[in-house]
């Protein structure tokens, strides 16, 4: 398999401005647990705005939506400043969380309306009967091996060059038993190799990056902007896990509470028509997302031009769900698949 390098001057000048990123994403997420920062979606929630008619009119629905800070989420945020969700009369504010996996139970247990979890921890959620379903995608891989917001980063003199060679080595993981150990299990045995030998360690995505480095660990996952961040430390690409399992995976969606959707469909109506919007916007509008960016995260113009976008189709891909439900169960994550209906 093709090893993929990046090692461009702006990639490079942005290397530092990402990793101050990362601390500053680490600090925010970890000092209060699974949601620690919240803001209106505006951002501008000291300013009096003057209503116009039509809000005049509407009557307005405040609804909490639990995200994660990262590049996925940018419809979302286009979205609400776009008048997307105004349109729909919904009041959105969008809170902070450290993953998709503690969004879960913060929409379960009502503090969220909606949340934004990959998929496979939907999955998991789905069957263990948490009473969940999703609404809408929620972001895809690109169609590109070598352009993909993934990666699986090494060492460039590791002597690891393809998937298989991860056999027996330590891979860096931002969650143990879910949808990034489970792709890069099956890019591994797609490749000839027995993920079975691969020990996983748990590390938050900041951390990641520098334990490679460091020698810590013989590989690790990356999303955006830390894949961009890897490729200036010269590290060496194998390739989107994501994409090797299946070019444009579903990866994440938004979802809310099954007996929330049940009392108030209208509202999920309105969420819906907002969310597939923003995603329709966004996926044809690239530069308008690295604007946002600018907006809601801590990269400075250089990292946002830099990362590599992923794709945000605006209806949900059931194939999805099945792969990485077979994978759970090929993994042991599951004993069978569950009643997946509700994600589809």
């Amino acid at each position: 398999m093709r090893h993929i390098t990046t090692t461009s001057a702006r990639t490079k000048a942005a290397f530092v401005a990402v990793a101050a990123i990362g601390a500053l994403t680490l600090a925010a997420c970890s000092d209060s647990g699974s949601s620690d920062t919240s803001e209106s979606a505006s951002g501008e929630a000291e300013m009096s705005e003057e209503p116009t008619e039509d809000t005049m009119a509407m009557e307005m629905t405040a609804i909490t939506v639990g995200v994660i800070p990262i590049v996925d989420v940018a419809p979302i945020y286009i979205g609400v400043s776009e008048g997307y969700f105004e349109e729909e009369g919904l009041d959105v504010t969008l809170e902070l969380a450290q993953g998709g996996a503690a969004i879960v139970p913060g929409v379960v247990s009502g503090q969220f309306q909606f949340g934004f979890s990959n998929t496979t921890s939907l999955i998991l959620g789905v069957s263990n009967d948490l009473g969940i379903e999703a609404v809408a995608s929620g972001v895809a891989a690109t169609d590109s091996l070598d352009a993909d917001f993934a990666g699986v980063m090494v060492q460039a003199d590791s002597g690891i060059e393809s998937p298989k060679d991860l056999e027996g080595k330590s891979i860096g993981v931002n969650t143990l038993n879910n949808i990034n150990t489970s792709t890069i299990n099956q890019m591994v045995r797609d490749d000839g190799g027995d993920p079975s030998t691969i020990t996983y360690v748990e590390l938050a995505y900041p951390d990641i990056v520098p334990a490679v480095v460091s020698g810590d660990i013989d590989a690790g996952q990356t999303v955006e902007p830390f894949t961009t961040v890897a490729l200036g430390q010269d590290l060496v690409n194998l390739g989107s896990n994501f994409v090797a399992t299946s070019p444009g995976l579903m990866v994440a969606e938004y979802f809310t509470g099954t007996d929330y959707a049940a009392e108030n469909p209208d509202i999920v109506a309105a969420f819906e028509a907002a969310i597939t919007k923003s995603l329709d916007y966004a996926n044809s509008n690239p530069d308008a997302v690295r604007a946002a960016l600018l907006d809601y995260t801590s990269m400075d113009e250089a990292t946002t031009q830099a990362v590599t976008l992923p794709a945000w189709p605006a209806e949900i891909d059931g194939d999805t769900v099945d792969l990485l439900a077979e994978l759970a169960v090929t993994d042991g994550f599951l004993t069978e698949v569950p009643d997946l209906s509700a994600l589809k």
